[in-house]
């Protein structure tokens, strides 16, 4: 009596048409030489079966597998249709079994086993909203690669875990786009010639969903997506795969092909910088392209690349000046590299030394601890003769000299703020305080005894501290 009573109350919990067969529709008729078509009913749904997926559900959840085994099992071979739970917690079941066995035999059956309960799955709970065959088919992929170790390239899986992330998109698991990419990191190694092409597509296509779900603020798993895609990016760039000039073989033609598609350009851009080949002719053609069709940042970027590989400074400066309009303005990083590289050609192609120092100070504006901002600024100043009209030769002379305070100023600031480049700073503190006034030339210039303050003139005016060259 109890167990009727426990088996009308989870009965009242499905809904009516779960509980019913459902009736085979009658076939057309056929052709006099042909069988006839039956449809395959749906397993009925029993109250034993209702009873049996409480059971085992409740024992899974306890981890008290063996318990679960039996009535999951009568489930599984009766009604598998009765309810999701089959599958979610049967996969966790299989599992567990697989791991008890010590049986070849058993353990061989067990394995075709989990891949027949996704197959199952599909069937009975494919056009599930939220977890589609799309995403079980990621499951089944996972699940081969763990348990057919013996298979070195595991074809099945890669084409099973390719249709989900095809299927899912954005939404695929991390656990699938880690074992697709090192799938085709594997066919790759095995074949490069073979496998070139797909693997290259291949990581362009993890690497840009885990990007997008690292970024998404709402994604709890985003720490861990980013950590898989750097360990992707590594994987890749360590590859050979990421050889510029392979990358630009195998693009040469699909960007000739591509000049008026926006969404091939920008992605073939992307690949090309995130494997630092953006010296590369064609990252230049596509970045052209690009911007001729819509202007973005990463087009102008390109371009000015493109501009300065060609010696075409001045351009190579409005490029650079439109990546930073286009840039978003929260993104400090990018923009102080604009900057940066703007005040590099004034400084060593242009010779505009105080347009240089402007943009060195915007780019500090936005990255206070650029230790290769004071490195740059140090080097201008020691590249400048700010004294000479109007004065006598021998004083400019000496009074030219003072530029090398200013020079060693900054570099001394260069290491208090970026430790990274404290080696280089010391080596220019070194050369350069070479050139410091000696005590004779400070005697003949009472101005620059030694400790005094003293602002360097012409266009530097950076006020520091006068101090003897060391005999």
């Amino acid at each position: 009596m109890k167990k009727s009573i426990i088996a009308l109350a989870l009965l009242a919990t499905l809904p009516a048409f779960a509980l019913a067969k459902k009736p085979t529709k009658a076939a057309e008729p056929a052709p006099a030489a042909a069988a006839p078509v039956v449809e395959e009913a749906e397993p009925t749904i029993t109250e034993e079966c209702v009873i049996n997926v409480s059971l085992f559900n409740e024992s899974v959840k306890n981890k008290q597998y063996a318990d679960a085994w039996d009535p999951w099992w009568q489930v599984y071979t009766t009604c598998p249709n009765a309810n999701k739970a089959i599958y979610t917690r049967g996969d966790e079941l299989v599992e567990w079994k697989i791991s008890q066995t010590q049986d070849q035999k058993e353990y061989e059956e067990l394995r075709q086993l989990l891949l027949t309960l996704h197959d199952k799955r599909i069937k009975y709970f494919g056009n599930d909203p939220k977890y589609p065959a799309a995403y079980v088919l990621g499951l089944k992929g996972v699940d081969y690669c763990n348990f057919f170790k013996e298979d070195p390239l595991k074809e099945p899986a890669y084409e099973w875990l390719k249709q989900s992330i095809e299927g899912m998109g954005n939404k695929s698991q991390i656990q699938v786009l880690k074992q697709f990419a090192d799938l085709s990191n594997a066919r790759y190694k095995s074949d490069p010639e073979k496998y070139a092409t797909a693997y290259i597509s291949d990581y362009q296509t993890v690497t840009m969903i885990l990007a997008a779900q690292a970024a998404d603020p709402q994604n709890k798993n985003a720490a861990r997506a980013q950590e898989n895609k750097d360990y992707v990016d590594q994987m890749f760039a360590s590859s050979g795969a990421a050889n510029c000039e392979k990358l630009d073989e195998i693009f040469g033609p699909i960007v000739n092909d591509n000049l008026s598609n926006l969404d091939m350009l920008n992605k073939i851009m992307a690949m090309f910088r995130r494997v630092k080949c953006t010296e590369s002719e064609i990252y230049f053609a596509a970045a052209a392209a690009s911007h001729t069709l819509e202007p973005t940042e990463e087009s102008a970027a390109g371009c000015a690349k493109m501009c300065m590989k060609k010696g075409d400074y001045k351009e190579a400066v409005t490029y650079y000046e439109q990546a930073i309009e286009l840039s978003p303005e929260d993104d400090k990083e990018d923009r102080s590299e604009y900057l940066f590289n703007i005040a590099y050609i004034y400084f060593d192609k242009i010779k505009s030394y105080q347009l240089s120092r402007n943009y060195l100070r915007r780019s500090l504006e936005l990255m206070a601890n650029q230790g290769r901002c004071y490195i740059l600024m140090g080097m201008l100043y020691a590249a400048s003769q700010p004294y000479g009209e109007g004065i006598a030769p021998a004083k400019a002379a000496i009074l030219n000299k003072t530029v090398f305070w200013a020079a060693v100023d900054k570099f001394q600031k260069a290491k208090m703020v970026d430790p990274d480049v404290a080696e280089d700073a010391n080596k220019l503190i070194s050369s350069y305080s070479k050139y410091f006034p000696t005590k004779e030339e400070i005697f003949d210039l009472p101005e620059l005894q030694d400790g005094a303050s003293f602002t360097v003139g012409g266009w530097i005016q950076e006020t520091t501290t006068c101090r003897a060259a060391k005999q």
